[in-house]
């Protein structure tokens, strides 16, 4: 089991806030892409928060935390964090999350705490 967490251009938000669809998040194509800029501040800024590239192909990086049990994807659309289910983990997982919100470019969104982050 994993607790999921994921990180998307606030155009994505809205998008699926107006859209009403279940399933939303199954088509790539409701997803805004990153700009190159964002996509390499955020790969960035992942590795200034002490997560290790693991594995990448073209534009998939695979990161994981050496202290906590938190794998990270980046993809050109979302950045998708996945932790297990000890409380630090999806703590840490969590707050990065809403720490890379602080452009108001991306957006928060948890499945298992009623979706989107509002501040």
């Amino acid at each position: 089991m994993s607790y999921d967490i994921q990180l998307y251009r606030t155009e994505t938000k809205d998008r699926e806030k107006k859209s009403g669809d279940e399933n939303f998040f199954d088509d790539e194509n409701n997803l805004e892409p990153f700009t190159e800029e964002q996509y390499n501040n955020l790969k960035d800024r992942l590795l200034k928060y002490n997560y290790i590239l693991n594995h990448g192909d073209k534009r998939d990086l695979q990161f994981a935390h050496p202290d906590y049990n938190i794998n990270i994807l980046l993809t050109d659309r979302g950045l998708y964090f996945t932790s297990g289910f000890d409380d630090d983990s999806i703590f840490e997982a969590g707050m990065t999350a809403s720490e890379f919100t602080d452009t108001d470019e991306f957006a928060k969104y948890d499945p298992q705490n009623d979706g989107w982050e509002e501040f």
